[in-house]
């Protein structure tokens, strides 16, 4: 899979949000949305629904599930909790490191194994609480910890050993890799790689195959309570479905937008960001419409521009939670507290 084109036209492509700040528009944002059933259909698309996308943090459900597939006695001792923890990209608050710890515990990993590296928390206020205690951040404080635990884990089991299991060539990333391809119906060779800030291969595909494998999470929790006969992967993907929603504050944290939002919905979706503007979407069905699956990316990588064309799609598909408003509509404030601008959602799906 080829990246995307550095010199393709950006004329080409509509404003999907604009930043206005008094009567002046200071940015505008190019970004680009695809809503998709879980067979594939595509029913909603702003500028390119195909975009080639490195889609980072938004994998880590499939990277779950690999987990689960290639280590079948690890997949047995894993609660919702860690498997929530797992598909995190958390903020290092106590309850996070506390449940990272209790796991590394439980499955004789270490700190050491992990292969994450430390970093500041996504959190202003943990980074202040560190900078006053003089705290130096490890693996475990990584906003991806509970991945790595889970992987170096599954190691263990699969060759007796957690080391290398970030390596392209281990059977765990193998079996990712065969994962993604079954999740999203590409062959290995449409899929991109390049490696992660935590160190892990992240995979590149059409945002529209992002869209499709969390279309098919949200249908596998409605599947599967209603079939215990179902598939044993639609079982396993309604468990990870159920691990996110019913943990909300562990696959992110205190404010963050993935966790008020799940509150918000109260199961009726999973949402993960990815780094760098991507964000992803899973809306189990309801009466006239069946599951989606809805990714967005935004050009220049803004978090906070993701997330407001998040709502404003989610407005538009009539699955917008209540409680948001201040991330659906947010206000610029300057530093005297002043609303100085507002954010315009400008999306119009084909």
């Amino acid at each position: 899979m080829q990246g995307a084109d550095p010199d393709a036209p950006m004329r080409a492509w509509r404003t999907a949000l604009r930043v206005w700040r008094g009567d002046y528009i200071e940015n505008r944002h190019v970004a680009h949305v695809a809503v998709v059933t879980a067979d594939g259909r595509l029913v909603g698309a702003f500028n390119d629904p195909h975009r080639p996308t490195l889609v980072r943090s938004a994998a880590k459900p499939a990277q779950a599930l690999a987990v689960l597939e290639a280590a079948p006695g690890l997949a047995k001792r894993l609660g919702s909790a860690d498997l929530a923890l797992m598909c995190a990209s958390h903020s290092a608050e106590p309850e996070h490191l506390a449940k990272a710890c209790e796991m590394m515990t439980r499955f004789g990993v270490t700190e050491t194994d992990l292969v994450c590296g430390g970093h500041p928390s996504l959190s202003a206020r943990v980074n202040r609480h560190w900078i006053r205690e003089g705290f130096e951040p490890g693996a475990v404080c990584s906003n991806c910890s509970g991945k790595h635990i889970g992987m170096a884990a599954a190691a263990i089991e699969m060759t007796g050993t957690p080391c290398r299991y970030e390596a392209s060539d281990h059977p765990l990333q193998q079996r990712v890799r065969q994962v993604l391809c079954e999740l999203t119906d590409l062959a290995p060779e449409q899929i991109g790689w390049a490696v992660d800030g935590c160190h892990l291969p992240t995979p590149a595909m059409p945002l529209s195959r992002l869209a499709r494998l969390y279309a098919r999470l949200a249908e596998s929790a409605d599947v599967a309570p209603q079939h215990a006969e179902a598939d044993p992967r639609v079982q396993r993907l309604a468990t990870i479905y159920r691990s996110m929603s019913g943990h909300p504050q562990l696959v992110a944290g205190n404010e963050r937008f993935c966790t008020r939002l799940m509150q918000a919905a109260g199961g009726a979706l999973i949402g993960k960001v990815g780094a760098e503007g991507v964000y992803a979407v899973g809306l189990r069905a309801r009466p006239g419409r069946p599951a989606l699956g809805m990714a967005v990316k935004v050009e220049d990588g803004h978090g906070v521009v993701v997330e407001t064309l998040v709502c404003a799609a989610l407005r538009h598909w009539q699955a917008m939670p209540s409680g948001l408003e201040d991330i659906e509509k947010p206000r610029l404030l300057n530093t005297a507290g002043a609303v100085i601008g507002r954010m315009e959602p400008r999306l119009a799906f084909d």
